[in-house]
């Protein structure tokens, strides 16, 4: 099965010349580490950059120059700085072509739950609502299952909701899947050395397995 930088390097491989991508908070700023190079793509940090690049080497870090999850980031030749007015406005008005954000549950009809547990402090939403409900294309990056070994990849989410009937595919340390119009989870690619019958195990939702699923190239 796949770790993060696993996760990470696959989701870059769905990203297309000419996107403007939105990086949420986790698994997803790894992402700006693996970005082809004959691809030309301007990352979003939704803090106020444009133009992100990778994280910097040791001993490179600036502290004022840092992403939505304040990880010390890079800036890009061309970037450029504003504030969270002009941020928002830009993901509100759809100009952002995808985003890429990490989950807690994720329901086979694409609704999304990321920011809150009931009972455990939250430093609160974040931007993640205003993402998911402006972005015309979501994907997310997540563990298949939780520490409990229970799957996150649900009928329908327990936690409470960020976004509903919003995401389009999933990319976990296990598979790569499609969330369909009409629900249901579509296994497209299972990481390297996972069974077809690991994932069945592992998801709880809906689970359509259509002919033969080759193995993920990382």
């Amino acid at each position: 099965m796949l770790d993060k930088t696993g996760i990470a390097k696959r989701i870059a491989k769905e990203i297309k010349d000419g996107y403007y991508v939105n990086l949420g908070i986790g698994i997803p700023t790894l992402v700006a580490n693996y970005i082809p190079e004959h691809i030309d793509v301007v990352l979003q940090s939704e803090n106020g950059l444009l133009g992100m690049g990778p994280f910097p080497f040791e001993g490179e870090e600036d502290p004022d120059v840092i992403n939505a999850g304040k990880q010390t980031i890079t800036m890009l030749p061309g970037s450029a700085v504003f504030d969270s007015a002009m941020s928002f406005g830009m993901i509100r008005s759809k100009k952002v072509n995808l985003t890429i954000l990490g989950a807690m549950e994720v329901s086979e009809n694409g609704d999304i739950a990321n920011w809150k547990i009931p009972g455990k402090m939250v430093k609160g939403m974040g931007g993640a609502m205003d993402l998911v409900a402006s972005a015309e294309n979501i994907i997310v990056a997540m563990q298949h299952v939780n520490k409990a070994g229970e799957s996150k990849l649900l009928p329908n989410c327990t936690l409470p909701l960020t976004g509903v009937n919003c995401v389009k595919k999933i990319v976990t340390e296990l598979a790569v899947l499609d969330v369909l119009p009409e629900g249901g989870f579509k296994l497209l690619e299972r990481a390297p050395g996972v069974s077809v019958e690991e994932i069945i195990k592992a998801t709880a939702g809906k689970l359509i397995i259509e002919g033969e699923i080759p193995e993920m190239m990382i």
